[in-house]
């Protein structure tokens, strides 16, 4: 009796220790079609800050330098395409063209000599050219064999000599019978001295005659070189290394001026579209440099808003076409309709975070106070 009572309750305890395990460890199991789905409306939506801005608008420049001489507009006033908005002065520029224009003639009309056969009156001109300066050379000539002469044989150096000579002479001759300290002799002394100047004065004239007289001789030779030459081409017909060098000369003229043209009509600044000018950045008197901002023209008939910290987890569910609304600080009542129309393909940073530019087109503005620069919030469907 006691051993089968004690196996009952050694049963009975077992049975309560399985059951007590099972019940600490067990788990209840719940189908998943019976768990509930949380859904939220920014799961369909990116939400961004945005800046109003106009669609097209730009920054306009010169591409040269200069001096500003007058501004034909001011800020406010409405232009299209191809109106005058500021010029420089252009007296530098206009000489500039004149003397290109005056190069690209001259290289013009070297190449039609070129290619130009010649004529008999062209021949008999350069004949006629020729002999000439034949003949100037052998006057050039005979005047340097007189000078030559002149030098060698002039009375003006023979009577020099003649007084050098004698007052040499004399000078001597008391040097000898008085000595060098006595007055007399140093009077002899003196009058060598003029004598001997005046001769090398004239030695030096005939020479000088002689030098002017031997260059006169080397032009006329190359003069008469240079004549023979343009006769010898006019004859022989120009070679065609000659033309090739006088095309190119005149491809380089016109490359010339239609550069120095440009920069002439780039003095003029001109609206590259119809638009608004929105800042003015000079006065006239003002020195520009090529680059540097004077105008900014802005098209404000199209408005669009460019989000400033769209951030890289969101800008993936954003793409062109999708609709967005746009509310505008500034008009917390309104609410204006817009389509992505651009993202940027370049990352930006703002306060610390990776952010990408979405641009909205906005679609019903219509003759709402928009400004430029106004803040608003963007609201894009990506569901």
């Amino acid at each position: 009796m006691t051993k089968k009572l004690l196996t009952i309750l050694m049963v009975l305890v077992t049975v309560v220790l399985l059951t007590g395990c099972g019940g600490a460890g067990a788990t209840e199991t719940v189908a998943a079609e019976d768990v509930p789905v949380v859904t939220s409306d920014s799961e369909n939506k990116v939400v961004a800050e945005a800046v109003i801005e106009p669609a097209r608008w730009s920054e306009l420049s010169f591409g040269v330098s200069g001096d500003v001489i007058a501004l034909m507009v001011q800020e406010g006033d409405v232009v299209v395409a191809g109106d005058p908005l500021i010029r420089l002065e252009t007296a530098d520029l206009e000489r500039a063209v004149a003397q290109a224009e005056l190069s690209l003639r001259q290289a013009q009309l070297r190449l039609e000599q070129l290619e130009k056969p010649a004529d008999d009156a062209d021949v008999e001109i350069a004949r006629a050219a020729v002999s000439d300066a034949a003949a100037a050379y052998q006057e050039a000539k005979l005047n340097q064999t007189v000078a030559e002469h002149s030098v060698a044989a002039g009375a003006e150096v023979r009577a020099a000599r003649q007084a050098r000579d004698e007052t040499y002479r004399i000078y001597q001759s008391l040097v000898s019978r008085l000595g060098e300290s006595n007055r007399n002799t140093g009077l002899a002394h003196d009058a060598y001295l003029d004598a001997l100047g005046a001769f090398n004065r004239a030695v030096e004239g005939g020479e000088l005659e002689l030098t002017v007289a031997k260059n006169a001789v080397t032009q006329a030779y190359h003069a008469l070189e240079q004549a023979q030459n343009n006769l010898d081409d006019l004859l022989e017909g120009a070679d065609e290394a000659d033309i090739e060098t006088a095309q190119l000369d005149v491809e380089a003229a016109e490359l010339t001026l239609d550069e120095v043209r440009g920069k002439l009509e780039e003095a003029t600044l001109v609206a590259p579209f119809d638009g608004v000018v929105a800042t003015v950045e000079v006065d006239e008197g003002d020195a520009v440099a090529p680059g540097q901002t004077v105008l900014v023209l802005a098209a404000l008939d199209q408005l669009q808003a460019r989000t400033t910290d769209l951030t890289e987890l969101d800008v993936a569910r954003v793409k062109e076409g999708q609709t967005a609304v746009v509310t505008v600080d500034a008009l917390p009542d309104d609410e204006f309709a817009g389509v992505v129309r651009e993202i940027a393909l370049q990352p930006g940073d703002y306060r610390g975070d990776v952010v990408y530019a979405i641009t909205v087109e906005l679609t019903n503005v219509s003759d709402a106070p928009l400004r430029w620069g106004m803040t608003a919030l963007v609201e894009i469907e990506t569901g």
